[in-house]
């Protein structure tokens, strides 16, 4: 690293007047940071005075405002093309730095992209700081990666696609990267999946500068069928160039195979609630090979609720947060 090495954070911010001004002011409260670039996607609220707001006189936040929606992608990207600094980190409207978040990272030595843990709360404050974990930074891999992001039974679900790197912007212009427009859900997969196979030098470091608040009603929490059905084009179209490694297209063909049950399913539920019985009937004569993973799906749906009802909630981690990359939390 150098010391003129500088970030530019992105945050595409919709209908995000409640949590905005705390993600600008922990993103203006680092040091290392020269820009911030909010880009206001067709909100319909005081997403951007609220933003505005949070300016702390120092020159360095940029808001931009679409006047209709085009998606975090499309938001990313103009943030991306807008702003200058070396260095790009992405910061979710609903999400905030921790005090301190870039320095344990521009510490590290020979990356394109670098990523920190990640603690999730289900508050939006809170009860204390996470631990200061060591650094002990570690390679991953596009294989590694993959597999990071499938679930398995029994297992927490694969979460590696929540990483929230510092990306050099000079390899992304190099390698012609972007995110694609045409994606609202797995957007970050699809990128980081690209800029592996691309050669990028990814490093891990379990320091914990992110803070991620869990919410019912995110983006990635409400997906659509047609952005399961984006997101299972995206994958297809990679694996179709034929020039994945074999082990990280084995991994791949698992995720887009879960991916697939997923999709299946959704629009096997959409087409219930717009036909009734009629289209069930007709959905099952039209693709029996999907129904088995949707049958499945269903119980599994159905043995969750019902786990839900007679099983209290596991209590809340300690200090309330928990971690996206194992630690030792003694």
């Amino acid at each position: 690293m150098t010391r003129n090495e500088t970030v530019c954070v992105i945050i595409a911010a919709k209908n995000a007047e409640e949590t905005i001004g705390r993600a600008v002011r922990s993103a203006l409260a680092e040091p290392e940071v020269a820009e911030v670039v909010v880009v206001d996607d067709g909100s319909g609220d005081r997403t951007m005075a609220a933003a505005g707001a949070a300016d702390d006189g120092s020159g360095r936040l940029d808001i931009v405002r679409f006047p209709a929606n085009r998606g975090p992608s499309a938001a990313r990207n103009h943030a991306i093309s807008h702003s200058r600094a070396p260095l790009i980190a992405i910061l979710d409207a609903d999400d905030f730095f921790f005090p301190g978040r870039f320095r344990p990272m521009l510490a590290c030595r020979d990356w394109d992209f670098i990523a920190d843990n990640i603690a999730f709360m289900e508050r939006a404050e809170p009860a204390r700081l996470p631990a200061d974990f060591a650094p002990n930074p570690r390679p991953l891999d596009l294989e590694a990666f993959v597999l990071g992001n499938i679930s398995r039974r029994g297992a927490a679900r694969g979460e590696l696609g929540f990483l929230k790197p510092v990306m050099r912007r000079a390899f992304l212009t190099a390698h012609g990267l972007a995110y694609r427009e045409d994606m609202r859900l797995g957007e970050d997969y699809d990128l980081y999946v690209r800029a592996l196979m691309a050669g990028a030098r990814y490093t891990l470091i379990e320091s914990c500068g992110y803070g991620a608040v869990i919410r019912a009603d995110s983006l990635s929490g409400r997906h659509r069928t047609k952005d399961l059905e984006a997101l299972l084009g995206a994958e297809h179209a990679i694996l179709s160039a034929g020039n994945v490694p074999s082990g990280a297209a084995d991994a791949m063909r698992r995720h887009h195979r879960q991916i697939g049950r997923r999709h299946a399913l959704r629009a096997f539920l959409d087409r219930k609630r717009a036909d009734g019985m009629g289209g069930v009937l007709a959905y099952a004569l039209e693709n029996p090979a999907a129904m088995p993973a949707i049958a499945g799906g269903i119980l599994r749906d159905k043995l969750a609720a019902a786990q839900r009802r007679v099983k209290p909630p596991q209590p809340a981690p300690k200090g309330g947060l928990r971690y996206l990359l194992p630690v030792d939390q003694k």
